[in-house]
């Protein structure tokens, strides 16, 4: 643990307390839960794992700290969240190091992902203040006033993927919108949603409008679902989980906003700019070693360009570096854990056994290190054509058509993201507008911006995160009739 605080220019970021009603607290009965790297098992640390009563204690803060938030003006509200994200910039390096040592990804990928996290702090706080309803006027003698009011207090459960960007794409619009929120962070990455809390209590944000509890997901899932005084509840992780949270979440009506599995499937025809949709099927597969809800998972090349395709992409791969992701030179990070890895070798055999063949470098697993591996010629019937992978690995399929993709495109049960990549702009709006996705990249493998809604159909969730209807999931419309 002594040598996570040598590493940070500012050791206080690294809190192994939880943050509760606006205090740090270890968990109420002694118990604590370790956390380890991914690359080595090394242990990092421990957090507290919260009691059912450590977190009542923060609903009941978060109701009280609400009330308070949501009466201050709009431009105070906006102002502590332009400072927290000062401070998240100011401390980007430390904030990187400590998702590296508890995720994984590479050094590189986690700064981006902070600059990410900022982005939506930075966002909502100018949001804030256009928190503006609106008067009709339906008659002579009436007026009609829509108001634009928080929901009250919010929770959030968050995934290990994104250890920070997941949690200020949650808690910037909340705060925005005048709520509170209770964030419960994986229990495999803690640490980066602490130490957002450290910079959040620097940010002048009111004790208890922002706890941060750790502990077992269950219990303290269960807890946040069966109070009536938490109003809504956004979830990123399996759709398993999310039609759990669903169903839970009737007994007191909550709103919900559910970022569940994806099976993202990628088009490339036979018009497309190959340099840039190589360069798309890059950057949309194998971020974070493949382990992200909107990478691709299903690699569609139209036969007049499959080959060249297929050999651009090996070609491309041939200088990925695997390991510790504290080394500057790895570019691809250990798995989250053993069963990870074994998901990966369970899909890259089956789809061999179906007649699938690797081409460029054979499955090269050391530790918990996956290097990118291209399956070619892969049949609609592999397990990797249905199910999620989270790994890297890139499942190539051959199609003949614009109705054949869309076609196999659309066969999954899932609907988070796509990707088109042609130089045909109707082609592009057309097939675009068929797929069944809430998110498409026409041309680019990157989707998401703090200023765009993200999320996905079918059953890949319901609601949005990011842009203005990221904040409208946050606020409540009141509508005052008033005869003159």
């Amino acid at each position: 643990m002594d040598f996570v605080l040598r590493i940070l220019d500012d050791p206080a970021l690294f809190r192994q307390q939880a943050y509760v009603a606006g205090r740090w607290v270890a968990s109420s009965n002694g118990k604590t839960i370790s956390v380890r790297n991914p690359f080595d098992e090394a242990e990092i640390g421990y957090v507290p794992a919260c009691t059912m009563e450590q977190v009542d204690e923060a609903i009941d803060v978060a109701k009280a700290a609400q009330i308070l938030w949501a009466r201050l003006p709009d431009r105070e509200r906006s102002d502590r969240l332009r400072a927290w994200y000062d401070l998240i910039i100011q401390n980007q390096d430390d904030l990187a190091r400590i998702m590296t040592l508890e995720q994984g990804k590479p050094l590189s990928e986690a700064r981006a992902e902070i600059l990410y996290a900022a982005s939506f702090v930075r966002w909502y706080a100018e949001e804030a203040r256009r928190l503006n309803g609106h008067v009709m006027r339906p008659d002579e003698n009436r007026r009609v006033i829509v108001l634009k009011q928080p929901v009250g207090v919010t929770a959030a459960i968050t995934p290990w993927n994104f250890p920070a960007a997941m949690i200020t794409r949650k808690a910037a619009p909340a705060l925005a919108a005048g709520c509170s929120m209770i964030v419960k962070p994986s229990e495999l990455t803690p640490f980066s949603a602490l130490a957002l809390a450290v910079l959040a209590e620097r940010a002048s944000i009111p004790a208890g409008l922002f706890s941060v509890v750790t502990g077992p997901a269950r219990e303290i899932g269960d807890v946040l679902l069966r109070s009536p005084s938490v109003r809504k509840l956004s979830f990123t992780g399996s759709t398993p989980v999310g039609k759990y949270l669903m169903a839970q979440s009737g007994e007191t009506v909550k709103r919900l906003t559910l970022e569940l599995g994806g099976n993202a499937p990628l088009i490339v025809f036979d018009d497309a700019d190959l340099d840039v949709a190589v360069q798309g099927v890059l950057a949309s597969k194998f971020r974070n070693a493949g382990q992200t809800c909107v990478c691709t998972n299903r690699a569609y090349i139209q036969n007049g360009v499959y080959e060249e395709t297929c050999a651009r992409i090996v070609k491309c791969l041939e200088s990925a570096s695997g390991g510790n992701g504290m080394d500057p030179s790895v570019t691809i990070g250990p798995l989250i854990n053993e069963a990870a890895v074994a998901k990966v070798r369970l899909h890259v055999d089956d789809a061999l056994s179906r007649g699938a063949r690797i081409i460029g470098r054979e499955l090269t697993v050391l530790g918990r290190v996956v290097l990118p591996i291209v399956l070619a010629d892969v049949p609609p019937d592999a397990l990797i054509a249905s199910e999620e992978t989270f790994g890297p690995v890139l499942p190539l399929f051959r199609f003949e058509s614009e109705r054949e993709a869309l076609t196999f495109a659309n066969a999954t049960p899932f609907g988070l993201a796509g990707y088109v990549f042609t130089r045909n702009v109707s082609r592009a709006w057309r097939v675009s507008e068929a797929l069944e996705c809430g998110m498409v990249g026409m041309n680019t493998g990157a989707i998401s911006l703090a200023s765009a809604p993200f999320g996905g159909v079918k059953q890949s969730g319901l609601g949005r995160e990011g842009g203005a209807a990221g904040m409208e999931e946050y606020i409540e419309t009141k509508t005052l009739h008033l005869e003159m």
